[in-house]
Formats: C-alpha cells, structure tokens, sequence
C-alpha cells in the first residue's frame, strides 16, 4: 500500500482572469487545486483531527443561530502534524499571494468548518470584522472536502462588497444577517453562489467580502469544508476594535502587542 504523504509543495498557476475576478469582485472559485488523491488523503487527516478536538457537545436545536450554522474547529495545524502539512502547504500559500499580488503571505488561522445535516444558516458576515489589522491583503481560502451542491451550505458571496471595507462593528448574528442584507441590498451588490463545488476545489475571499451560507438542507450528509486564513506578509497590528479583536490578538498572535507586525511562532511565512 503507498503510504506516500501528499506534501503539496508543488505551484500550481492562476490565471490572469482568476486574478482579475477576485480583485474584482472579491472572491473567485479556483477548481482542482488539490487533485483525488491529495484530497481523499487528507479529508481522512482533517476528519479525524477535527473529531478528536471538536469541543462542542450540544444538541443541533440547543445552539444559538452561530452555533447551528456549523462546528467550527480551530488551527488544528497547531495540534496535527499531518494538519500542519496541509495548512502551511506552499501550493496553498502561493495561491494566496498570487491573488493578492504580494510576495509572501503568512498564516493567521485555520478552521474546519462543519455544517451538520439541518443545520443552520450562516448570518451575513465579514471575516475581518475579528482580526486587528491593518492591511486590506488578507484572503480566506473555502475547501470542500467532499462534493456540495448549493443546498448544503454552499458559501454564498455579495460581489464588489470588500471595496466598502469595513461596514459595521457587528459579530455574526441574526443581528449582522438583517443588517448586512439591507446594506447589500441597498448598495445593490450581486449576490453569487456557485451550484456545485468537488471536492478539492476551492473559493478564495478577501477578509472584507461580505458573505453567507444557506442551510444544510440534506437528510444525512455533513458539509466537510477546510478553511485557511492568509495575510500578506508585513501587515501590522492596530488597536483592537472590539473584544473579539482582542481576543484574536492573544490567540492567533500571540499577544503581540499594537503596532507590530504579524510575526509570532503560530503565523509563519508560508512561502
């Protein structure tokens, strides 16, 4: 039997186009980035990862709307080794420099995010309202680990919204669901979401877009998705805005303090 650890160390090329659509629109679908057998191998590791170290032991119905829109384990990289391959994988890595247009980029976090079957909605929301920093060159890579279809949970995008930076000090919510849906409206953003997505392919957003997710409406499959954060390499730290920044700032940073840049132990340069 091969044993053979995919490494992911080899590039692959994005376009012109791609590159041009995510600076556009603020989000772009990359397919194939990893092929079937890098895929099987580590939805194998990343399942098994995020079943040792998910913490969460309610019922679906006794969740709170955040928590019946998926289970969210994180920087399962720090505690996994064969996590740590995929997480800090240079083909990843690279991808996301490509589409920012920056020379490096390092990791601030990963999360395995697990949308149940009839689980929830996820509120409109933008990654960036929790990370104090100062630079708009941050990227959210969205990989299915198995194929979806839009009525699992499929990310769902408001084109153009990362232009408007941040729009409201508001944590994902029902609250942050009806009050970003009446800006997208009123801005009148395209509201995009891919039909199907296989597994191995991946969305790319920036941290500013603004975004969503319907329910999972399958009788019995779980929506197995890998999400990795990127941040072009130099960005600094600013004053947290809210307790979550804050938050963020001990945990993903190290508790660096204002002002410096992102470069603690958990956020090395990938490439």
């Amino acid at each position: 039997m091969n044993t053979t650890i995919p490494t992911l160390k080899n590039y692959i090329t994005i376009n012109d186009h791609d590159k041009s659509r995510f600076r556009e629109n603020g989000h772009v679908m990359i397919e194939n980035v990893l092929n079937d057998e890098e895929i099987t191998h580590y939805r194998d590791v990343i399942n098994k990862a995020a079943l040792r170290f998910n913490t969460e032991k309610r019922k679906l119905q006794d969740r709170d709307t955040y928590g019946k829109a998926f289970l969210q384990i994180m920087n399962l990289w720090e505690v996994d080794e064969e996590v740590r391959t995929f997480s800090l994988a240079k083909r990843f890595g690279k991808i996301a420099a490509d589409l920012l247009g920056v020379e490096n980029v390092r990791i601030y976090h990963d999360q395995a995010l697990y949308k149940e079957p009839g689980g929830g909605f996820t509120p409109w929301h933008q990654d960036q309202y929790y990370w104090p920093l100062d630079t708009n060159n941050t990227v959210t890579m969205w990989m299915p680990l198995i194929d979806i279809t839009e009525d699992m949970g499929m990310l769902t995008f408001a084109s153009g919204s990362h232009k408007n930076g941040f729009v409201k000090n508001i944590a994902i919510s029902d609250e942050s669901e009806a009050i970003l849906e009446d800006f997208i409206k009123e801005k009148g953003f395209e509201v995009t979401r891919a039909k199907t997505m296989k597994a191995g392919d991946a969305t790319w957003h920036y941290g500013w877009t603004l975004h969503s997710a319907p329910g999972n409406y399958s009788q019995n499959v779980m929506r197995e998705v890998m999400t990795i954060i990127f941040v072009a390499d130099g960005a600094k730290i600013i004053a947290p805005q809210n307790e979550h920044q804050e938050a963020d700032r001990q945990r993903w940073i190290c508790g660096m303090p204002v002002g410096g840049t992102v470069s603690s132990e958990l956020n090395p340069v990938i490439l």
